[in-house]
């Protein structure tokens, strides 16, 4: 199920629950289609920096040769908000009159802790990631756990409908200060009116905010289209067969189908093998059909494949080719 999937999609995202395996699961498959001959990119959005501890090697916020065929970023959040505010801070420095430079300072370390910041940035650069593909054949991303990636991929829509509101905001200042400006020929009126600066410079500016807010629009538009194209993008649940990982990925596809992402595959990773065990490990095994009973109530109609718990730890691309061999089963 896995390589078929990724063979038709040009974006995935693997995400659950943590502990259950999604680096792993999500960093063989991307092994897998690099080793298929597809050029492809593997995005880490989790904080805690798995991709680097997989691979054995600093990845960092730029892309990096990981194989033949395969590239890897880690997105740190407090380094991609660290970026993002700069980017605020540079642009409205150069579009705002420069008397309102402290204020400008004030606004960007308020913002600094306000809730939903980071998934804002984090968004704003999957957004690019995706934008700018055009490199690859395949995008993966290795998302941080269930809760901050359900709100991720909530966050296009909400993001879109701010942004056209601030335009709509931005046409009716323009609008008034039209009607400020023609009380007066040179437009004096309008600019000791709302403390502008020359009219020039005045016009410069509207047009540059209109730019940047059209541009951010488009952006997140644009992400939004992908993530609901179901034949371009998709979403990979993986989880372990117990209790807990097992309710929050049935509430994490009713969450992602609220946002019109399409749950393309479930991966039950970890599983005890299906002979051979006694005691302890038979009543683990049997208490993993009880709960896999319940997945199967909620979400049968989503294709599910299952990997059997491996005996060693996968580190390094030797070991994720061989775990990715178990998904031609």
């Amino acid at each position: 199920m896995l390589l078929t999937l990724a063979s038709t999609r040009r974006v995935l995202f693997f995400g659950g629950k943590g502990g259950v395996g999604k680096t792993t699961v999500s960093s063989a498959t991307a092994l897998a289609m690099a080793d298929a001959g597809k050029r492809v990119l593997l995005v880490s959005t989790d904080p805690a920096h798995n991709l680097g501890h997989l691979f054995g090697r600093k990845i960092g916020p730029k892309a990096v040769r990981l194989a033949p065929g395969l590239d890897g970023l880690e997105l740190d959040p407090d380094q991609t908000v660290e970026a993002h505010l700069q980017e605020v801070s540079t642009a409205l420095r150069r579009l705002m009159p420069a008397g309102m430079a402290g204020e400008v300072d004030k606004h960007i370390e308020l913002s600094r802790d306000a809730p939903g910041m980071q998934e804002a940035a984090m968004l704003e650069r999957i957004a690019e990631v995706v934008e700018q593909n055009n490199d690859y054949d395949l995008v993966i991303f290795d998302t941080a756990p269930s809760g901050h990636t359900a709100r991720l991929m909530a966050l296009p829509e909400m993001m879109s409908a701010w942004t056209d509101g601030l335009i709509k905001r931005r046409e009716k200042a323009d609008r008034f200060t039209a009607v400020l400006n023609t009380l007066s020929k040179d437009r004096s009126v309008g600019n000791n009116m709302l403390g502008a600066e020359p009219a020039a410079h005045d016009d410069d500016r509207e047009s540059k905010i209109r730019r940047i807010l059209n541009r951010r629009k488009q952006r997140f538009a644009n992400l939004r289209e992908k993530l609901q194209d179901h034949e371009y993008s998709g979403f990979v649940i993986v989880l372990a067969a117990e209790r807990l990982p097992v309710l929050e990925s049935i509430e994490l596809a009713k969450q992602l189908k609220r946002t019109q992402v399409d749950v393309a595959g479930l991966v039950v990773n970890k599983r005890l093998p299906a002979e051979g065990l006694t005691g302890f490990l038979a009543e683990r095994k049997a208490q993993e059909e009880v709960h896999l009973q319940e997945l199967q109530k909620e979400l049968s109609h989503i294709p599910r494949q299952d990997l059997e718990l491996s005996a060693h730890d996968v580190l390094g691309v030797d070991d994720l080719r061989a775990f990715a061999e178990h998904f031609r089963g």
